[in-house]
């Protein structure tokens, strides 16, 4: 052992016999057992007249800072860039390397006096090496991106140069003359459909730079201001991107104070931002910051979430702020948009941030997407309101359809087509008590017993509205229309998957009946006219021909009224208009048939009784195929 270091190794021992000794009995025991393991440590050498030993390794220790201090000294007050030369920054973290050495191999003797003076020279010569070492880290951080870029970018292992913030050159140019070129506008990025892309912001030797800064300044103890350099930096460049996506920060009141228009396009820059950032942005860091601050996890984990927490935190707060916002039942798919991105991206929170410094943010997704499904609920039941409320006050012209049909059936089969999502909402819900559903609860999904409730309440909605009409036959005209448009579109949808087979036969059933009644209501007095009953003892032919007469006469009165009438009805269903035609044309030619022909053959009439026929069989059909043309009004 060298004589410097056998001095050292005495003055510890020293150390130990004055820190253990509380008395000079405790001492001399002490020395006498120190002096049994080892004949280097006599009660001689470790007497008081082993001062001049102490004084001995002090002055080493001084020879070493002083040796320390000219070489880092030298570095730290110069201005020109440490690590502009590679062998400039290789001399610089040797000699921090010794410093921090020196600091761990003399600190346990720091109640020495001598000791400790010299500790806290080294002490602050190693605060001046850290202070340095932080700005060349900053300066590493910034001189780097600018050399590299922000737009370096690799997939699968190649270099793609601008994405995804490429700028068009024409779109640039359009901004200027907008903008008249006077201020400096952040560039938008181009879509992005391939998200197999890890951005690397800085050179790979700027890298190893950086991680050798880290792992020094670790090690001086200032880590935490070695990572706060790091995100401020990195923070930047991260909401600058997310700027380049077009995403606007926006607080909660200025997301509910926007137009629906407005909200409509920020929605869809926050899904494409959303998934940039989730699936390359925020990995990129994730990865940037694991090499900067390799062997480090808290410190990589730290100073990812300051890095990331800005940007994760706009993201999530501009989906809360949909999802506290109005309920509008127009604002159901936009809002289902949020939820379905905010749902597929939990999995890239959950890898992103898990750790103790960031899962706050994880959970905080979460409860805002469970929000959403609460948003989403809410809207149905805004839904349910609208149908409620929906007065019964003025008859649609013709017993047309009914716009709450047309609104209602469109929105639940668009809605529909988000199945997957709605039944998510619904089950993670539960059932709610529905009235007159009891018995189809057990074996129905949530949904489709959601979807269920809001046809009884629309179906409930209309019959309401068929009271108005003072003639029971556009009353059920009214049914029919609207009764059809639901079984129509209810067919051939994920609507009609919900409801079941059932449910559709049912109500194809109830309009088949609305059907019937509008026949026995419009036509059965018509047909009690015509009627001819055989079984029943008939008058001489002059009173029968004379009361056949005035039995005509009464038809066609009623049949033009009819006819006049329902002209101006509007059946909506092309189809369900010709099976009403042809059924009628089915009761009601042959009874017009047989009466005219007994009618022509009676001998009292003779060849007068065509005076008395105003319509042959083809012209009752042809005034049947008039009607339900309906009028403008009617048609809407």
């Amino acid at each position: 052992m060298s004589e410097n270091g056998e001095e050292k190794l005495l003055a510890v021992a020293r150390h130990i016999a004055k820190t253990l000794g509380h008395n000079n009995t405790m001492s001399d025991d002490i020395f006498q057992i120190l002096s049994n393991f080892d004949g280097r440590f006599s009660r001689e050498n470790l007497s008081e007249k082993g001062v001049d030993a102490d004084s001995r390794a002090c002055a080493a220790l001084d020879h070493s800072l002083k040796s320390l201090d000219h070489r880092i000294s030298h570095y730290v007050s110069t201005d020109r860039p440490i690590w502009a030369d590679a062998a400039h920054a290789a001399a610089f973290l040797d000699a921090v390397d010794e410093l921090v050495a020196v600091v761990a191999e003399w600190n346990h003797l720091a109640s020495d006096k001598s000791v400790a003076a010299c500790l806290v020279r080294a002490e602050d010569m190693l605060q001046h090496a850290m202070f340095r070492l932080e700005d060349e880290f900053r300066t590493l951080m910034e001189r780097g991106g600018e050399s590299f870029g922000l737009t370096r970018s690799y997939r699968n292992g190649e270099s793609t140069e601008n994405m995804p913030f490429d700028l068009d050159e024409e779109d640039e140019e359009d901004d200027d003359a907008r903008n008249g070129g006077d201020e400096e506008q952040i560039p938008v990025a181009l879509p992005v459909t391939d998200f197999d892309i890890v951005i690397d912001a800085l050179p790979s030797g700027t890298i190893n730079d950086l991680h050798e800064i880290a792992k020094r300044m670790v090690a001086g103890g200032f880590g935490k201001e070695c990572s706060h350099v790091y995100s401020s930096c990195r923070r930047e460049f991260l909401e600058e991107s997310v700027s380049r996506l077009g995403l606007q920060k926006l607080s909660i009141e200025e997301v509910h104070k926007m137009t629906w228009q407005d909200l409509e396009d920020e929605i869809e820059k926050w899904m494409k931002a959303s998934n940039v950032a989730l699936k390359i942005l925020f990995p990129s860091e994730r990865r940037l910051c694991d090499r900067v601050f390799f062997g480090f996890a808290s410190a990589a984990d730290f100073s990812f979430m300051e890095v990331c927490r800005g940007s994760a935190i706009q993201l999530l707060n501009f989906a809360d702020a949909v999802a506290i916002g109005s309920r509008s039942p127009e604002r159901l798919f936009r809002i289902l948009d949020v939820f379905e991105t905010l749902r597929d991206l939990i999995s890239e929170f959950d890898a992103l941030f898990s750790d103790q410094f960031s899962v706050s943010l994880r959970n905080e997704a979460i409860t805002i997407w469970k929000r959403l499904g609460e948003a989403i609920r809410g809207i149905f039941m805004e839904l349910e309101n609208l149908i409620r409320r929906d007065p019964a006050k003025m008859a649609v012209p013709g017993g047309g359809l009914h716009p709450i049909t047309r609104y209602v059936m469109n929105y639940l089969r668009a809605a529909c087509r988000s199945r997957q999502s709605l039944e998510q909402v619904f089950e993670d819900y539960g059932l709610k008590e529905y009235p007159k559903l009891d018995d189809r609860v057990p074996s129905s999904s949530s949904l489709s017993v959601q979807m269920d409730w809001i046809m009884e309440l629309l179906e409930s909605n209309l019959e309401a509205k068929s009271k108005i009409y003072k003639d029971p036959a556009l009353c059920y005209v009214f049914l029919m229309n609207n009764g059809r448009y639901i079984v129509q579109k209810t067919k051939d949808s994920e609507l009609g998957t919900l409801l079941g087979d059932d449910w559709i036969r049912k109500h194809a059933a109830k309009v088949r009946q609305f059907h019937v009644h509008y026949q026995r209501s419009s036509w059965s007095k018509v047909l009690g006219i015509l009627k001819l009953d055989s079984n029943v003892s008939l008058p001489p032919n002059g009173l029968l021909a004379k009361s056949m007469k005035e039995k005509l006469k009464l038809f066609y009165s009623m049949f033009e009224d009819i006819c006049k009438e329902q002209s101006s009805w509007f059946v909506c269903d092309e189809q369900l208009r010709e099976e009403i035609r042809i059924s009628l044309e089915k009761i009601l030619l042959p009874a017009y048939g047989n009466f005219v022909a007994r009618f022509a053959n009676l001998s009292e009439n003779g060849k007068h009784a065509d005076k008395h026929i105003k319509y042959e069989t083809e012209d009752i059909q042809a005034r049947l195929n008039e009607l339900f043309q309906g009028s403008s009004g009617s048609r809407k």
